[in-house]
Parts: structure tokens; sequence; C-alpha cells
């Protein structure tokens, strides 16, 4: 599969979660700047639902590895001729070298993304509230990016956490309705703890986006849409912003 000249095929490793990945396709068409369908970006998806959950084994809670699964996901990717990979999922990030190294192409970082994103939001950022799964948050994906710009991490108490993972797991990923007003609320008191804006560091938060706003005053910054627009950039084409 040939891109057009000047375009390049990008691969995306989906199922991470699923919905979280049709999400993102639909944000990258979004922020397109395209007119027609070919001035569209070309993509290709492998959307593996079966790899393994993420934050189980960040956390010692699982021993099934997602890091191989995901790899043979890139290189089934390449095959089909993508020039680089993305993975939509924040809590992958840990396992990007290893998917890098076996794919043999880049493949863009959904935090790194995000966390620049929030520098251009926020002139003289100093302080940023992270709403992201437990793997995440164990694996010290954001606090290190965060740090090696400068910038400090603000988190969830324990309580605040434990309503974060409920929306995650037990409402966007079981396909039931999200506490928007309750991640309001986190979103508030991580605020009120000093953050200067917030980030939506899961996917599966990110699917409640345009039902959050309308409720917080805070500028929040979304990965998947930080992520959709490095993918379009990358792929050769202009954003809509």
């Amino acid at each position: 599969m040939n891109a057009p000249a000047g375009r390049s095929l990008v691969g995306v490793v989906g199922g991470v979660g699923p919905l979280a990945t049709a999400y993102f396709l639909a944000r990258v068409v979004h922020l397109t700047h395209a007119a027609t369908d070919q001035e569209h970006v070309d993509l290709v998806v492998h959307q593996r639902a079966s790899i393994p959950d993420r934050t189980a084994f960040l956390l010692g809670r699982s021993t099934d590895d997602p890091g191989p699964v995901m790899a043979a996901c890139a290189r089934d990717l390449v095959a089909l001729g993508a020039r680089a990979v993305v993975l939509p999922c924040n809590t992958a990030e840990p396992f990007l070298a290893q998917i890098e190294a076996a794919a043999g192409v880049p493949v863009l970082g959904i935090v790194r993304a995000t966390v620049e994103a929030a520098a251009r939001r926020v002139p003289g950022l100093r302080r940023v509230g992270v709403l992201a799964t437990d793997g995440t948050l164990a694996a010290r994906t954001y606090h290190d990016e965060l740090a090696r710009i400068g910038l400090e991490v603000v988190v969830p108490s324990a309580r605040d956490q434990a309503l974060v993972t409920s929306v995650i797991y037990e409402q966007v990923k079981a396909g039931r309705a999200g506490d928007v007003a309750g991640l309001a609320g986190v979103a508030d008191r991580l605020v009120a703890a000093g953050a200067e804006c917030v980030l939506l560091a899961c996917t599966e938060l990110s699917v409640l986006h345009d039902e959050l706003l309308p409720m917080t005053t805070h500028v929040v910054v979304d990965s998947v849409d930080s992520l959709a627009r490095a993918t379009v950039r990358r792929a050769g084409a202009r954003t809509t912003s």
C-alpha cells in the first residue's frame, strides 16, 4: 500500500481500547485540513483488542506482557507499507522503545505530543495536573516528560484516583456512561492544588472530552487530540488548528 507523493502512510496499533481507537480515528479526520477525500491522510489500522491490559502488567497484577503483542502489530503495519506507527494509548508509552525497535520505523509518542501541546496552550506553564490510569502514573511517563522541560506534576488524591480508574475501566471501557461531573470535580481539585492545566492523559477519558468541557473553566489538554494532530503532520497533511 503506497501513499501519494509527499505523503506517508501511518499505521495505528488499535484496540487499546477499541472505543478510544475509534475516537482517535474520528479526531484525525476532524483535525485534518481537507476539502476532499483525497486530501485526508492514509492510515492502516490494526484493531487488536486482545492486546493484554497495560496497567495490569505494569502494576504486576498480570504476567501477560503486552509489549511483544504490540510490537508484532507494528511489524504487521510496516509490512503493509506504514512508514510511522502511532499508539492511541497513554499506558502503552513504556513499551514504545520495544515497539520501535521491532518495527524499524518511528513510533509517535502520545505523552510527548500531549506535554508539548500543554506547553503551547499555557505560556509560562509550571505545574500540570494529570488524569491517567494507575499504570501510567506508576510508570511515571508523564512525570519524566514534564520534568524534562522543567514542569511539575500534580496527581489526584487516592480517593480521586479511584474515581478516575472507575470512569476508565468500569464506565467507558465497559460501554457505560461516564461520571463526567465526578471527573470535573477531580479536575477542580487538581487546579486547587496548583495545576495550571489538566491533561486527559488516558484515551478513554478523551472520549468524554466534549462532555467535560462545559463543566469546567480550566484549560484541558486532550491526549487524543494531541496525538491526532501529530499524526496528521507526520502523514504530510495540514491540521485545522
